[in-house]
């Protein structure tokens, strides 16, 4: 004890009892565990909610089940994970999304009956997950590709969300990744299925439940106010209670600020963002494979197929590869746009007709290519995934066909009511346009063989029968018949010699004309390319088969049979087909060639059309000619006057050092005009003397002389003209100034120039050299110069407002009858030029 401490006295009092522990008022374990249920109860129902709407564009509610799955095991997993290190609770979720995720994709991959092992078909889902949702068609099958992107986004975002709220506390916050995944699903749906009210109503619900209930940091455990006094325990308490009652105010704020826009958006159409994804494109061979028939008809016994049919007793079935709605003069087209789909395909309203189900399983042999073989029409797929374009029926295999796949396809087929099709007609406008589009270029026989054909038969199934028979008894099947249905390609066929390999071959030729022909007298028609089943077995290259079909209203698309029978031996064309009578007689027409040209509607007399032609040539050239010279000759004339209002504005407005200033820049110009020009280093006086320079040496070559040049030098000095130039009177190697001046001007007696009228010294000084003398000669009296002008500037700068009217109007002659004489002396075409040029216009803007 240091000195002066105090002493204290130890008695045996009794000890001070142990503090006692804090209480928790809010209630035993059970109670805790209700009082922090609400907010990872609202999470479970948030991400729930997400899955209910996706899947009402799902063909069942396998996902549904499975994203409630996703979303009941990641918050569950963060509650139970909440005493754990913030670090550790990741992983520890991630490992059972992955679990979950391995379960659901085996659990939808052995529903769907799709071929493979399970590791393949994880890894193309891993692969592909994104663009096959985006491009499936609807009802979308829950497949593997189709779930798991769906899946793995719930697991996230009940994963973030459970984080937030129930471990950081921050409810409304943790609610934000539940939020986009509902409206990420929302924008999956798109315009595919009925408004999700309750879905919403639910929505809105569950986030007001979670955020006016206690939760959050802690919920569940002790409390953390109960160490605190009475009094700041209760203050802590209204914090939070006033924290949660301004969240909630928030939230009905926001609802009553956008409910009114949001309202008036129910109506609107959502967008699909389908439509920003490119959907499964196919070659050009699975896009016409009509030109196929050629070749399997050479090669009559390759296996393609191997077929097992279940289907009630009927006519013969016909295998549907393709159907081509779209011709444009050479060659038809698909033009399908496919969308992934799943094992269930769209349905459409079945037509008044009998309607069998047909069973098929399919092995593919040699056949290759996309496009995916089935009755029509197909409803369910099983062993293949397949995309489908509902407008023409057309199944592909986006992987493409190999040896040994293996589906089975069960189809709906409609046989029409022969009773209804005898008054059927036939539908027109935009939703038939394409199948009644006849492109340009059809030969002029083969409208007058339609014409024709139509001329007696009124409703439009006579019409196609007509066709039909005339195609059946008039035309030869034969396998080596060359490939093409372009429109040289069917004229030769329908009016080529028949000696000369025309009027023959394959079902290409015959279904393709038949479409044409149809089209012609207004049937919307189609081609369509399968094969026969001849019951059980092989389907081999010989049953390759096209045939075209035609749409009835009330009835759907009827197949016709254009091919001949086989113990018929067909009739020339021409015993049947109809010449114009215009035409001359058959005896007088020139024989078919191999591909025939249109025939002209008129006989013009012979040479008119090349006159006429001449004539209309000669016409448009003269004419084009004319206009280019009236547009050239208008931006001449327009440059002109640009340049005459510039020279008025520079000489005539302004102060008279304005005005000065201005005819000096018309010199400049000039001088640049005539391509020497002049650096603004120099002086003004500097300037003046090359100006006399420029003009000289132009004459000069204009005359064919040479410009005068000082003696002493042979040259125009660089600097100040009066370091080489002589002021006047004795001129001792210098030019004669013509009397007493200052800077070789003269004083009098000579032009403004300078220069002496008669070309001699004034005295004593030496004459020009030769061939400048020569050339002073030839130039004429005097050669103008500017250098008034270059005093007047001088004062303009040293001494300013000291200029008056008649010396701004005497600097104005000067830079006009410079700019005159300097633009004379150029060449002829030059001068032309001169007047025009748009540089001036531009250089000192």
């Amino acid at each position: 004890m240091g000195r002066g401490a105090p002493v204290v006295t130890v008695t045996d009092a009794p000890a001070a009892a142990p503090a006692a522990p804090p209480v928790d008022d809010r209630g035993g374990p059970a109670l805790r565990v209700l009082r922090a249920a609400p907010v990872p109860l609202a999470l479970v129902v948030l991400v729930a909610l997400s899955g209910v709407v996706l899947g009402r564009v799902y063909a069942d509610d396998l996902l549904t089940r499975l994203m409630l799955g996703a979303a009941v095991g990641s918050v569950l997993v963060s509650v139970a994970a909440r005493r754990l290190p913030s670090w550790l609770v990741a992983p520890v979720s991630v490992a059972a999304m992955t679990g979950w995720t391995l379960f659901a994709l085996h659990l939808a991959a052995r529903r769907a009956a799709l071929p493979g092992g399970f590791a393949e078909v994880v890894a193309d889902a891993a692969r592909n997950g994104i663009p096959r949702l985006l491009t499936a068609m609807i009802p979308v099958e829950p497949t593997p590709d189709t779930v798991l992107v769906p899946l793995v986004a719930a697991w996230l975002a009940g994963l973030t969300g459970a984080e937030v709220a129930v471990r950081a506390g921050r409810t409304l916050l943790g609610f934000l990744p539940p939020a986009l995944l509902y409206a990420g699903a929302l924008y999956v749906v798109g315009p595919n299925a009925d408004p999700a009210l309750w879905p919403s109503v639910a929505f809105a619900a569950a986030v007001a439940l979670g955020l006016v209930a206690p939760g959050g940091r802690g919920a569940g455990g002790p409390d953390p106010t109960a160490t605190l006094p009475p009094q700041v325990r209760a203050a802590v308490r209204a914090r939070l209670v006033a924290g949660t009652a301004t969240g909630v105010a928030v939230v009905v704020g926001l609802a009553a600020l956008l409910g009114p826009a949001l309202a008036g958006q129910v109506d609107e159409r959502p967008v699909d963002p389908r439509r920003y994804v490119e959907p499964p494109r196919v070659e050009s061979l699975d896009e016409n494979p009509l030109i196929r028939i050629s070749g399997w008809a050479l090669n009559p016994d390759q296996k393609l197929l191997d077929v097992t049919t279940q289907a009630p007793a009927g006519p013969q079935t016909r295998i549907r590869l393709a159907v081509l709605s779209d011709y444009d003069g050479v060659t038809w087209r698909v033009g399908a746009t496919y969308r992934n789909a799943g094992r269930v395909l769209p349905a459409a309203e079945p037509g008044p007709g009998t309607v069998d189900t047909v069973r098929q399983e399919i092995t593919v042999a040699d056949l290759t290519g996309r496009l995916l073989p089935a009755v029509a029409t197909p409803r369910e797929v099983t062993g293949a995934r397949v995309a489908y374009d509902p407008t023409t029926g057309t199944l592909i295999r986006p992987e493409g066909l190999s040896p040994g796949l293996r589906y089975t396809v069960t189809s709906l087929r409609e046989r029409p009511d022969p009773g209804l099709l005898a008054t059927a007609d036939v539908p027109s406008g935009d939703e038939v346009a394409r199948v009644l589009r006849v492109p340009d270029g059809t030969p002029e026989p083969m409208r007058r063989l339609a014409a024709q054909l139509a001329e007696d038969n009124g409703a439009p199934y006579a019409r196609a029968t007509a066709i039909e028979q005339f195609l059946a008894e008039h035309y030869r099947v034969v396998a080596d018949a060359p490939s093409g249905h372009a429109y040289p390609n069917l004229s030769f066929f329908l009016f080529g010699p028949r000696n000369g390999g025309g009027q023959r071959g394959t079902s290409e030729q015959f279904a393709a004309s038949f479409a044409v022909l149809g089209r012609l007298t207004g049937l919307p028609t189609r081609v369509v390319v399968g094969f026969t089943a001849r019951g059980d077995g092989l389907v081999r290259a010989a049953d390759a088969l096209a045939w075209p079909e035609v749409f009835f209203s009330g009835v759907g698309w009827v197949p016709f049979d254009p091919l001949p029978r086989p113990d018929e031996e067909p009739r020339p064309v021409e015993e049947d087909f109809r010449p114009p009578k215009e035409e001359p007689p058959p005896s007088e027409a020139p024989e078919p060639t191999v591909e025939p040209t249109a025939t002209p509607s008129a006989v013009a007399a012979p040479g008119s059309g090349d006159t006429d032609r001449g004539v209309s040539r000669w016409l448009l050239v003269t004419g084009t000619l004319l206009v280019l010279s009236l547009l050239v000759g208008a931006a001449l004339a327009t440059l002109a006057g640009m340049r005459r209002a510039q020279a008025r504005a520079r000489l005539d407005r302004g102060d008279p050092g304005e005005r000065v200033a201005g005819a000096w820049r018309q010199v400049t110009d000039a001088l640049r005009l005539a391509g020497r020009p002049v650096g603004d280093d120099l002086a003004a006086t500097e300037v003046a003397a090359r100006a006399r320079q420029a003009l000289a040496e132009a004459r000069a070559a204009r005359a064919g002389g040479t410009a005068p040049t000082p003696v002493g030098t042979g040259a125009l000095p660089a600097g100040d003209p009066t370091a080489g130039w002589p002021a006047g009177g004795e001129g001792t190697g210098g030019w004669p100034g013509g009397g007493e001046g200052a800077g070789g001007r003269p004083a009098g007696g000579g032009a403004a120039g300078g220069w002496p009228v008669g070309g001699g010294p004034a005295g004593g000084g030496a004459a020009p050299s030769a061939g400048a003398a020569t050339g002073t000669a030839l130039l004429g009296a005097s050669v103008p110069g500017v250098d008034e002008l270059a005093r007047l500037l001088n004062q303009v700068a040293f001494a300013p407002g000291t200029l008056t009217g008649a010396e701004a109007d005497r600097a104005a002659a000067e830079a006009v009858s410079y700019v005159a004489a300097l633009r004379a002396a150029r060449p002829g075409w030059r001068r032309l030029l001169w007047s025009v040029h748009p540089g001036p216009l531009r250089w000192h803007r």
